[in-house]
């Protein structure tokens, strides 16, 4: 059972918190369900405005965020265009001032080493104000620590966290994390996973395999 369409807020009387696949329209942006976006400085429906940055449709790059995510306030994805290119000598994006300088408008996306998606793992926690950089895939089940740069990709059930970010610790022993990997709960039907909050809120993974 999915998240009505219309439905945006999560809980009553709670407009800081949204379901972020509701309040997007950039089809460049794919959001899982139930993935949460909250935001207690701006309006969290203008996420897209606000947090997606330097996303710019000449260089057909998406974000991709799994389901049941949780974003918080301040989180930032910056795209290729945020790249002036370090094959120039000048870090001066010339290529984009192509009027001022009589230049060549096809060449403008020389001005950007090119990076490519950002793509968000399901059951991703992304922590204040933390800042992921184009092109690195975030692992289901990670944690990015509150302010953290993350300048690569981080593996599934990883907690990082630093300028720029490096890996703490995993969340679980490896062989719990390779069984929540095959079981992909949040592929579930929301009944099925209703039947295991229980298991799956205390961490009782011998109980959400026998489901």
């Amino acid at each position: 059972m999915a998240i009505p369409e219309k439905k945006i807020y999560p809980r009553s009387n709670d407009p800081q918190t949204v379901y972020l696949k509701n309040v997007i329209t950039d089809l460049s942006i794919i959001v899982g369900e139930y993935t949460i976006y909250n935001d207690f400085v701006s309006d969290p429906t203008q996420f897209e405005k606000n947090n997606v940055l330097y996303h710019y449709p000449i260089n057909h790059e998406k974000l991709i965020i799994g389901k049941f995510c949780s974003i918080a306030c301040g989180a930032r994805f910056l795209f290729t265009s945020a790249n002036h290119t370090l094959a120039s000598l000048s870090t001066y994006p010339f290529p984009i001032f192509y009027e001022e300088w009589d230049l060549d408008k096809a060449q403008i996306t020389s001005a950007w080493d090119r990076k490519g998606d950002i793509v968000i793992g399901n059951d991703v926690w992304i922590g204040y104000e933390a800042v992921l950089l184009s092109g690195i895939h975030i692992g289901d089940g990670a944690i990015i620590g509150s302010r953290a740069v993350v300048t690569h990709d981080v593996p599934p059930y990883t907690i990082v966290g630093g300028v720029p970010a490096r890996e703490i610790k995993q969340r679980f022993p490896q062989p719990v994390i390779d069984r929540l990997l095959q079981l992909q709960w949040w592929d579930w039907p929301a009944e099925q996973i209703r039947r295991v909050l229980p298991a799956l809120t205390r961490g009782e993974i011998e109980k959400l395999t026998a489901a």
